[in-house]
């Protein structure tokens, strides 16, 4: 038996989703997280395929918040044989209760839709990742810990959460492991909120651990320093520009906490009369019923009355049924409306999308982080033509980003986080994050700590927690999943959408019917070499 606990990473390794580490201790299984993954088809593909470890045999789960990317693959683990317990903050508990049941709402409804589309074409049905009751089901295993209290997760391991800043009921793990050498403390930071956020308090955690597990999500990025009055201000500009008699003004947003900390902004500059009054849309019923769990808790959070002043607004309008949202593509006159999901990979946002994007009147305006792969992405990149559910969109609406209502710290806060909670005695993992914000919050924690203790694990890796330092065990390990190379990057599903776009373009113009001919002979030609 190996003496060392060993930290695996099943997810959130090279990439800003999919959320889920594992750590050995002798024949004790412990996860961190179990999220879905989000961006490229081939890394939403992991999310039908079996887990890299037996559910059944994990002994306990620790969940750092309610986000999709980190929760979504509860009810796929419960289904799978996990029966233990889920542990989470209160907050994360009331979240949870209503995302997961509603990702697996999507789950069916989006595999119907396909199967639909399957049928006509010949192609085998396929099954949802998860269904309605295998989410209830993990919503029963959820147990309530509170914040700074300890909890035994197994023999030989414990924990207590701290406050994250990132979401209701978000928070760091910090956890205790003896091993015959010493007692460990290791600190997985979970997601760690900006020191700007409207709703939330400043992320906190002690200091002092052999391992930090960090996300990395924004590491190369610097933003203007912002507070109340420079995120509104910002926030004003885009919708002054954005307006337009006869247009709209589509938000992608993640339909828990962004959606909330909008709404009370743009309700404030209208009250303020900084933007004009006009009807603001949540086109989502998960925002909907996440905004009711946000009042609950309103005494917990920073400025928890201006949200339920917002909420009841007369201009204000939450949608419930599809026939609802439906009925959104024939309102006349400039409104505002905030849909999920925030990558614009599934949910409602899709249908506003499919009904505007190809009218110059519409701004699209894009709140949050979007994975490499996802059509969020891929609009933000600025293509001219998109595919949605199989039909083609030309891009004439304008595309903007806005990230100051990020709900992640940004490079330096990052690094000021990671400062703070020094000395780091034996290894830093970078985790949650891409390409180039690994590499950035690399190259600012290498200002404080020896580039040898700094880690970067790829998917499925592994690493074996010694006292003195972290040794890498992967290549011990079958292969991953899916080639790490692959991992936070575009893949072929993308540049095949991408060729077939450019295909027809090419073919439109195209002077005549003799010039396509000689298109598409040269693309015979080779494809036949």
């Amino acid at each position: 038996m190996n003496d060392h606990p060993v930290l695996r990473f099943h997810g959130a390794a090279g990439t800003v989703t999919g959320s889920c580490f594992r750590l050995e201790i002798g024949k004790r299984q412990i996860l961190v997280d179990c999220g879905l993954f989000q961006g490229s088809k081939t890394e939403k593909e992991l999310n039908y395929r079996d887990f890299p470890f037996d559910p059944s045999a994990i002994d306990a789960v620790i969940l750092t918040h309610a986000h999709i990317d980190h929760s979504g693959l509860l009810p796929k683990l419960s289904r799978m044989g996990y029966q233990g317990p889920i542990y989470a903050t209160r907050g994360t508990i009331d979240l949870c209760s209503v995302m997961l049941p509603d990702s697996a709402h999507i789950q069916e409804s989006e595999v119907e839709f396909l199967n639909r589309r399957n049928l006509r074409r010949g192609r085998d049905p396929v099954t949802p990742i998860y269904e309605a009751r295998d989410a209830a089901i993990a919503v029963t295993l959820l147990r309530p810990v509170e914040l700074e209290a300890w909890q035994q997760a197994t023999d030989g391991v414990r924990f207590r959460f701290w406050n994250a800043g990132h979401l209701l009921g978000s928070a760091s793990v910090e956890m205790e492991v003896e091993t015959p050498e010493k007692t460990l403390r290791i600190l997985f930071s979970g997601d760690i909120g900006p020191s700007h956020k409207l709703l939330q308090h400043d992320p906190e955690a002690p200091s002092g651990w052999d391992y930090v597990i960090c996300e990395s999500t924004y590491g190369d990025t610097d933003r203007e320093d912002a507070n109340d009055a420079t995120r509104r201000e910002a926030l004003r500009a885009e919708v002054a520009d954005a307006y337009n008699p006869n247009g709209a003004l589509l938000i992608p947003s993640f339909a828990v906490e962004r959606t909330q900390e909008l709404l009370a902004d743009l309700v404030f500059l209208m009250r303020s009369e900084k933007i004009p009054t006009c009807p603001v849309i949540i086109d989502s019923p998960l925002a909907t019923r996440a905004s009711e769990i946000f009042l609950r808790h309103a005494r917990e959070l920073d400025s928890g009355g201006l949200l339920a002043d917002a909420m009841h607004a007369r201009n204000v309008r939450f949608t419930e049924s599809v026939e609802q949202s439906k009925a959104l593509d024939l309102m006349r006159g400039f409104h505002i409306v905030i849909a999920a999901s925030g990558m614009c990979d599934a949910g409602r946002i899709r249908h506003r999308l499919k009904n505007w994007l190809w009218r110059d009147e519409a701004t699209v305006l894009l709140v949050g982080f979007q994975a490499t792969g996802s059509l969020g992405r891929i609009l933000e990149d600025g293509a001219s033509v998109v595919r949605i559910q199989g039909d083609e969109i030309n891009v004439r609406a304008r595309i903007r980003r806005l990230d100051i209502y990020s709900g992640h710290a940004d490079g330096p806060e990052l690094a000021a986080w990671l400062r703070t909670r020094q000395p780091i005695r034996a290894g830093l993992f970078l985790v949650h994050g891409e390409e180039d914000g690994i590499a950035g919050l690399r190259k600012r924690a290498a200002a404080f700590l020896a580039e040898e203790m700094i880690n970067v694990p790829h998917l499925d890796g592994a690493f074996e927690l010694r006292p003195e330092r972290a040794v890498d065990i992967s290549e011990k390990l079958p292969e991953p999943r899916i080639d790490p190379a692959r991992v936070g990057h575009r893949d072929w599903h993308n540049d095949f959408q991408s060729l077939v776009l450019d295909l027809q373009q090419e073919l439109a113009k195209a002077a005549d019917d003799k010039a396509r001919g000689v298109i598409l002979r040269k693309l015979r030609r080779a494809l036949a070499e």
